[in-house]
């Protein structure tokens, strides 16, 4: 391409957003679509974690290392982005504390731990008290505890404000209420066709419309990304003093995210459900126990909020990203629970697949082609 290309994108959450913005910098006409309010699905209600070390599995070690490197961009993009939108979007440095409360639950944690150390993290095995030194709100029962002090958090809810305002700023455009009906592919000039009728075309069409990403027409059936939405549900408690929790506290059945402002997330539930978005009363009661049982002063901080939010899962759960075989059709979606984390490598290599730069190797393992063999 000789010069910057136009670039329509599906979907205004956190990786479309970041998408469009790291291409608006790149100097491309961008245009994001949005089937609501921008930012208002999965984004909005994630619970902001940028925590590789906490998240870290066994048989994942494509997905660790993308995560960890991309969690090394949050600093400076945070900086960008606060510079740009004039916003302040709550990145937290505290770390993360995963701990355990009984033998069993002990012993997986020093299963992690151990390879975590042969990776060669920054993490910290603790006793249950030294736990509590950290978090004196710990119950009794906690048992050890790991202490990942690289880990970090950002306010989901500002970040997507601050990407929107930071695209309008610089030129792009973010279209609320305009769903897209069709994608239609062409080699020069790849098409969205919204609900309403309205056709626009691109250089480039990004899918990057979450859990509803297979839903948009157009693409032939091979083409369509295969994700599913993933229910998780959520609750927002009022942090009253004396209580107070400085670190993200995951535990064997649930974690706690500190937020600004007082606010405390209790998350999440993880249920195949389809599109189903109802807040459920087993699904509180599971959220509860599971905080309850490693902070039990929980128990008397108000409630402000619930919700469910829909994570778009791929069928190996490793994200999507890379051009399809569908022609002039890029995809950027399927990072279930890592949105918010993965979000700024994505965009980089994104941009940089976009705009035919030379790219490093991270996005080959998440390529959409992975799929045409199996």
């Amino acid at each position: 391409m000789g010069k910057a290309p136009k670039v329509v994108i599906a979907g205004a959450g956190v990786i479309g957003l970041t998408i469009g913005w790291e291409l608006v910098q790149a100097g491309c006409e961008v245009v994001l679509f949005d089937k609501g309010t921008a930012g208002r699905q999965a984004s909005w209600q994630a619970g902001g974690m940028l925590a590789p070390a906490a998240e870290i599995q066994f048989e994942e070690p494509d997905l660790y290392r993308f995560s960890r490197e991309s969690t090394e961009l949050w600093p400076e993009f945070v900086k960008r982005l606060e510079a740009a939108s004039g916003m302040d979007v709550g990145l937290r440095t505290e770390g993360t504390l995963v701990v355990s409360d009984d033998a069993d639950s002990r012993e997986r944690l020093r299963r992690v731990y151990d390879f975590q150390v042969e990776e060669g993290l920054n993490v910290r095995w603790l006793t249950g008290a030294e736990a509590r030194d950290q978090e004196p709100f710990l119950a009794p029962r906690v048992t050890a505890g790991v202490l990942s002090p690289d880990d970090i958090q950002v306010d989901n809810r500002r970040l997507v404000l601050a990407l929107i305002e930071a695209i309008r700023k610089h030129g792009g455009e973010v279209r609320e209420d305009a769903p897209v009906a069709a994608i239609e592919p062409d080699e020069r000039r790849p098409r969205m066709v919204l609900e309403s009728g309205e056709e626009v075309a691109g250089d480039v069409v990004v899918l990057a419309a979450g859990a509803w990403s297979r839903q948009i027409e157009g693409l032939a059936k091979e083409d369509r990304p295969p994700v599913r939405p993933v229910k998780g549900q959520m609750i927002e408690l009022k942090m009253i003093r004396p209580f107070e929790l400085g670190h993200v506290v995951r535990g064997p059945h649930g974690y706690l995210v500190p937020k600004p402002g007082g606010r405390l997330l209790l998350g999440a539930t993880s249920e195949e459900m389809g599109f189903d978005t109802d807040v459920t009363g087993g699904g509180l009661y599971k959220l509860l126990e599971g905080a309850w049982e490693i902070v039990p002063g929980i128990y008397d901080l108000p409630v402000v909020d619930t919700w469910a939010g829909l994570r778009p899962a791929s069928r190996d759960h490793q994200p999507i990203i890379g051009f399809s075989s569908a022609p002039g059709v890029f995809m950027a979606t399927g990072h279930y629970r890592h949105g918010v984390m993965l979000a700024p490598l994505t965009a980089r290599v994104s941009a940089d697949l976009i705009l035919g730069k030379e790219t490093s190797p991270w996005p080959g393992p998440f390529s959409p082609l992975r799929f045409k063999s199996n």
